[in-house]
């Protein structure tokens, strides 16, 4: 698959993250990372930031994690840091004008990920059955690439259109029902196998086919990657009035947090995560 021509016009981006245990569960198997890296050097980013996109790419990610004990933590972890060390090594090709083969890169990233977590979860008793949701967005000048599995989720608020895009699958019964319009969102929110997972990274499974995908991005687009918390929490149309909102931004200008927090306000219960990338 190849991305159409487009003209880079955005001249960086704005992000913000913030992740909340919620209130039932007693560690938050939850992570979420920032990353800004050429060739050279990498660097994590803070929980609020702007910077330009011109002679860096960027990535940002969240991840799930389940498992036995502490099991479920480790696996978010290792799923985001993983990242830090395998996917600078493509920023030549990116730096170089690559608009296929970020496909190949990303199945590669995931199916490493997968790997790691297979081999820990076999190797030591403490780390059994763990598994891991990954979202990750990778912004090169012009253009993101993302790749996913699980369902933690990557949201798409185009400047143009105004609205909200769901880009990444549920990788769920539940989640296939909902986009084949057998099942609304209030019913897709309300069913007792929301949360059965058919595809994750490590555990029991054998293959890992991540859903990859490009989207051309100008200023005034956002993004949103959070975990099934903040979804648990909000409906799709809260997402887009806490996302445009100039009175709260005032009182609050991390985006990220004001959706963790209305969502965890709203009723949900579980680890909750979300990161904010704004295009500038």
């Amino acid at each position: 698959m190849e991305p159409p021509n487009k003209v880079p016009a955005a001249r960086g981006l704005k992000w913000s993250g913030w992740t909340d245990r919620g209130k039932v569960r007693p560690n938050n198997e939850d992570a979420f990372l920032g990353l800004r890296f050429d060739s050279r050097e990498v660097h994590h980013l803070g929980k609020l930031g702007e910077a330009s996109t011109q002679i860096t790419d960027f990535a940002f990610a969240v991840s799930d994690g389940m498992g036995g004990a502490l099991a479920g933590e480790y696996a978010s972890r290792i799923a985001v840091e993983k990242i830090t060390a395998l996917l600078p090594r493509s920023y030549k090709q990116t730096a170089t004008g690559m608009n296929a083969g970020f496909e190949d890169v990303l199945t590669e990233l995931f199916g490493e990920v997968h790997t790691a977590l297979a081999y820990l979860g076999s190797s030591y008793e403490e780390c059994s059955g763990m598994e891991a949701t990954l979202s990750l967005c990778w912004f090169t000048p012009g253009w993101m690439y993302f790749g996913h599995i699980g369902d933690s989720r990557i949201y798409y608020l185009p400047a143009r259109e105004g609205g909200i895009k769901q880009l990444t699958h549920d990788d769920t019964h539940v989640g296939w029902l909902l986009r084949n319009g057998k099942i609304n969102e209030r019913e897709a929110r309300a069913h007792p196998r929301r949360s059965a997972l058919q595809k994750a990274l490590g555990g029991g499974n054998q293959f890992v086919e991540p859903q990859v995908g490009a989207v051309g991005y100008e200023p005034g687009d956002i993004f949103l990657l959070c975990t099934d918390g903040l979804a648990e929490g909000l409906y799709d149309h809260h997402v887009v009035e806490l996302m445009r909102p100039p009175k709260v931004a005032k009182s609050n200008p991390n985006p990220a947090q004001r959706l963790v927090n209305e969502s965890l306000a709203k009723g949900s219960r579980d680890n909750t995560t979300a990161v904010v990338i704004q295009v500038i």
